[in-house]
């Protein structure tokens, strides 16, 4: 089973940029999209796939957290 995970955009050098997932901070390659700081992206295997809308980021975000807490309380 693959994820592709949410997350915003916060730096770009080149073709990789620093992208923020809900406080953890990761290298992404941005070599497969068109996007600028503030842009949210789906990440898979630490490649940028799909430049997302705002509001269905922060959507499927608000999901993964529920998702999280579920877990943790298991």
């Amino acid at each position: 089973m693959c994820l592709a995970v949410p997350g915003k955009v916060i730096e770009i050098k080149d073709s990789v940029g620093i992208v923020d997932f809900n406080g953890v901070k990761r290298e992404v390659r941005l070599d497969l999209v068109d996007v600028k700081v503030g842009d949210y992206v789906i990440v898979h295997t630490g490649f940028a796939i799909e430049k997302m809308d705002e509001k269905e980021a922060l959507e499927s975000l608000e999901i993964w957290k529920e998702l999280l807490k579920v877990q943790e309380d298991f």
